[in-house]
């Protein structure tokens, strides 16, 4: 298996090369030749526990780490970080099944493919023989950042520089980022929204730094994408080994979607041989995609929300690149489109949805949100974040056959302040901390340890600014040597 760019098929990578790169020379992410196929495995992939199943999945794309005892090691030790024996929670609430993903240090999905990302990286140096230090470069719309930071935070031979939007996030997400200590950490806020901070990464990989190479911690990098495919299958099999399904038996995912990566990731296990029946592409009022699936265009001339459901705010979603290549195979239909929406902002692929019927498309707006997460509360005493929230609203109103699986992103406490005014209880917006707290009276639940430890936390960092500002303060941050 080699890899190469959606936007010229010619090129060959190895999956080490692809890795260490991150995004192709040309702009455009990397996909592998070929998806390999485990259905004849299932079986057997049901008797591994979450960490090994990872890296079985690891490995069928990054072939040359099968046999590097030293990565499987780390990827074993990288889950024994996780709160839960086995990273992945399935909670079935009425006639739906959510899986929770927040039980990891960041409590947010992230947490996932960031753990692994760390030990790709050092697994593809060794088997490039590169000695360099490597700088990680990460926009965030909150929940990326401190996963990335987290796992990169005072490793040997790494730096990390976070941009997130300014006004984009909430208190706790900002907190958990700038709290970061180690000097090997860079955090800085964007006064732009989410869109403007990716282009900005895009276009500083253009760059060359003094003594330093760049990657990339968001899921434009194939090695975050990767290991995101294993929690699908580990939920399936699973619900089969605690007879909510039988071996074979279709279901559906429904997954708040933002830049992406989370559902792309279904689609490929999909293509793997999970047996998957829809996924269903849950939106918030940002609702591009779903207006894609259901007209064919793909239009960024649109009026842009903060909501409260911020890592979701997104325009841009990177890894639709990867979709449309993967269901055209056409390099130069990719290219085009991606021009055409950065030159004139939108373009149209109308001829590819018959190809995307694996897909439903839907969103919640504000109010559907916080109705959402009264309802689940209210009927099952269960709490969901906001973003959670949006995809079990358009779950519980979209029509599927057959049982259905809601992707949990993120733990209610890291939105303590919406998700406590959804339940009709004020929320002192000037202390975060109190509200956490008010949350955790009226809900009964627990908020997680790593979050109401922030309320000690010293602030590490305090960096914002302009495009230009931010470019020069990661740039002078990524060539300083006592860095």
């Amino acid at each position: 298996m080699y890899y190469h760019s959606t936007r010229n098929n010619n090129g060959h990578y190895t999956a080490s090369q692809a890795i260490l790169k991150g995004l192709a020379d040309d702009g455009g992410l990397f996909v592998p030749s070929e998806i390999p196929s485990v259905a004849n495995q299932l079986e057997e992939m049901a008797k591994l526990p979450y960490a090994k199943l990872c890296h079985k999945v690891v490995c069928k794309f990054f072939e040359e780490f099968a046999d590097d005892k030293e990565f499987e090691a780390d990827v074993i030790r990288a889950y024994q970080k996780f709160e839960t024996p086995d990273a992945v929670q399935l909670k079935k609430v009425g006639g739906v099944c959510y899986m929770e993903l927040y039980h990891g240090p960041t409590c947010a999905f992230k947490d996932f493919a960031l753990s692994v990302l760390p030990y790709e990286i050092r697994a593809a140096k060794r088997n490039l023989g590169i000695n360099k230090d490597y700088a990680i470069l990460t926009a965030t719309s909150g929940d990326t950042g401190k996963a990335a930071l987290e796992a990169f935070r005072g490793q040997d031979g790494f730096k990390i520089a976070v941009v997130y939007p300014k006004d984009g996030v909430s208190k706790i997400q900002e907190l958990q980022m700038n709290s970061t200590s180690e000097s090997n950490t860079f955090v800085c806020g964007l006064d732009g929204n989410f869109d403007e901070c990716q282009t900005l990464v895009k276009e500083m990989f253009a760059d060359k730094y003094d003594g330093i190479e760049i990657s990339s911690a968001n899921s434009i990098n194939i090695g975050r994408l990767v290991p995101q495919i294993a929690y699908y299958f580990f939920t399936y099999l699973r619900l089969v080994k605690d007879g909510q399904i039988k071996v074979g038996q279709k279901i559906n995912f429904c997954v708040p979607t933002g830049n992406f990566g989370d559902i792309l990731a279904g689609y490929i296990a999909k293509q793997m041989g999970l047996p998957v029946a829809k996924l269903i592409c849950a939106s918030n009022k940002n609702n591009i995609l779903t207006d894609f699936f259901a007209t064919g265009v793909y239009d960024k001339r649109r009026e842009f929300y903060l909501t409260k459901s911020p890592s979701m705010d997104i325009l841009i979603s990177s890894n639709f690149e990867r979709l449309l290549w993967l269901v055209t195979k056409d390099d130069k239909f990719v290219a085009k489109c991606m021009q055409d929406l950065k030159q004139q902002g939108y373009f149209e692929a109308k001829e590819l949805l018959s190809k995307l019927d694996d897909f439903i498309g839907g969103f919640a707006d504000e109010e559907e949100t916080s109705e959402e997460i009264a309802r689940v509360f209210d009927t099952h005493g269960y709490l969901i974040d906001t973003h959670t929230a949006v995809a079990s609203s358009v779950a519980y109103r979209t029509k599927t056959d057959g049982y259905t699986v809601v992707l949990s992103t993120a733990s209610p406490y890291k939105f303590c302040t919406s998700v406590l005014e959804s339940l009709g209880k004020p929320a002192d917006k000037t202390n975060e901390f109190k509200v956490l707290d008010d949350l955790q009276s009226v809900s009964g639940a627990v908020a997680p340890k790593s979050l109401s430890a922030l309320k000690t936390a010293k602030r590490h960092h305090d960096n914002s600014g302009s495009i230009k500002e931010v470019k020069t303060m990661i740039k002078t941050f990524l060539e300083h040597k006592n860095a």
